[in-house]
């Protein structure tokens, strides 16, 4: 017996910008006769690719345009993409809340959704009569939903407001009590969407350590939709990347992450620098080449090790190499400078800078170089030799889910607390 919980096949959802429906009687019709005869709608033969940054030429957009995938049971599987990429639309459809277009979608068992803030509430009753009409919807018996209720009212932390109606809740309350009500009447898939963003930090921590166990411990399916990358990272053994109403890749979480961040190596030139340096030619030193010792594509908790080779086709009696570390817009951040030494005609050297691990964050940099002789005379190398990007490190559990805070750069800087 298959494995497969979910199958999507061609699944494709189409809309008409500014319109209710396809916005005439004409169209209805012509659409139905055309399917009752078993041939396809002519309006599906039109259609611009859904991207919302670029003005179209037709009134039909696809928010999804044949997106094929299979889940497994007790998979958790990461969706992940840029707004309008066409997440929500596929949550939406798995969930039954809209149907398709063309494709079909093949579920088995119960589905729990939480796409929006109060998905499934009614704002007129209480935080306990949802939580019975959420079940009831669900096809779950009284007895079994009085058999949750106390770990649901414990679990969403509202005890004291469950007997208000849900119209004076605030936002963060309302995901609390939906997402605690989701994920324990047992659903054999749940679905969440970012809204768990609306919680604090706690609750969010509280909430993915949740589906850890519906996914691992109840062996149920969840299919989670986020902007944090650390969350999907620690929760997805799989991750579909969505891009204008497709599939852009579906595979390893990791990588699903580093091809969303838009950071590859097939993205970096410049990585190898070897030419004619920008060197002052009576001063015999020539910079040949640079590299990055490790990748170009960094994580936060490596160090970044950039090897320098130079000739040296005259003597010097104090020289010292200065490197340069810059965002990608060209913000010096910080220098790192070699001792001074000597130098010998026809000779030439390795240098290697180890910039600390945990010391940039996730970004795009770049490097350039100058000389100093005699502690006067500066010379410049190159305005830029390579290009790295650093990377969150989303093994790192000591980080806050939230990662790290924001910033160029992450500084351990002392303080004294003192009491008074």
């Amino acid at each position: 017996m298959s494995d497969t919980i979910i199958s999507v096949e061609n699944l494709s959802k189409q809309y008409r910008l500014g319109m209710v429906g396809s916005g005439t009687l004409r169209e209805d019709l012509l659409g139905w006769w055309y399917r009752v005869r078993g041939k396809e709608d002519p309006y599906l033969k039109i259609g611009d690719t859904n991207t919302r940054d670029t003005k179209g030429n037709s009134d039909y957009v696809w928010a999804l345009k044949d997106v094929n995938f299979d889940v497994k049971q007790g998979e958790v599987l990461g969706i992940i993409g840029k707004n309008g990429a066409g997440k929500s639309t596929l949550l939406k459809l798995l969930s039954r809340v809209t149907a398709p277009t063309t494709g079909t979608i093949k579920a088995k068992g119960r589905i729990a959704s939480l796409l929006e803030v109060g998905t499934g509430f009614h704002p007129e009753l209480t935080g306990k009569e949802n939580i019975y009409l959420n079940g009831s919807i669900m096809g779950m018996k009284r007895a079994e939903i009085t058999s949750k209720l106390d770990e649901i009212i414990d679990f969403a932390g509202v005890e004291r407001y469950i007997d208000t109606p849900v119209k004076r809740y605030s936002s963060g309350m309302y995901v609390r009590l939906a997402f605690a009500v989701a994920a324990h009447l047992e659903p054999e898939i749940l679905i969440v969407d970012e809204v768990l963003s609306v919680g604090d930090a706690e609750f969010q921590k509280k909430a993915i350590g949740k589906m850890e166990d519906v996914s691992a411990g109840q062996g149920r399916t969840v299919l989670f939709v986020s902007h944090n990358m650390k969350a999907v990272s620690a929760m997805c053994s799989r991750t579909i990347l969505m891009q204008d109403g497709n599939i852009a890749f579906n595979g390893n979480t990791d990588e699903a992450i580093e091809k969303y961040l838009g950071v590859s190596e097939e993205n970096w030139d410049l990585l190898h620098y070897s030419g004619k340096p920008e060197t002052d030619s009576h001063s015999g030193i020539h910079l040949t080449e640079v590299h990055i010792l490790n990748k170009p594509i960094i994580k936060t908790t490596q160090e970044v090790l950039v090897e320098v080779t130079l000739k040296f086709s005259e003597s010097h009696d104090m020289f010292h190499l200065n490197l340069f570390v810059l965002t990608a817009d060209g913000i010096n951040l910080f220098q790192a400078s070699t001792e001074t030494f000597k130098t010998a005609p026809n000779t030439s050297k390795k240098i290697v800078f180890r910039i600390p691990s945990n010391l940039l964050n996730s970004n795009q940099y770049k490097t350039s170089f100058n000389f100093v002789l005699n502690k006067s005379k500066t010379i410049h190398a190159s305005r830029e030799t390579l290009r790295f990007a650093i990377v969150e490190d989303l093994n790192n559990h000591d980080l806050l889910w939230y990662g790290r805070t924001p910033g160029l750069l992450s500084v351990k800087i002392p303080a004294e607390i003192i009491s008074i």
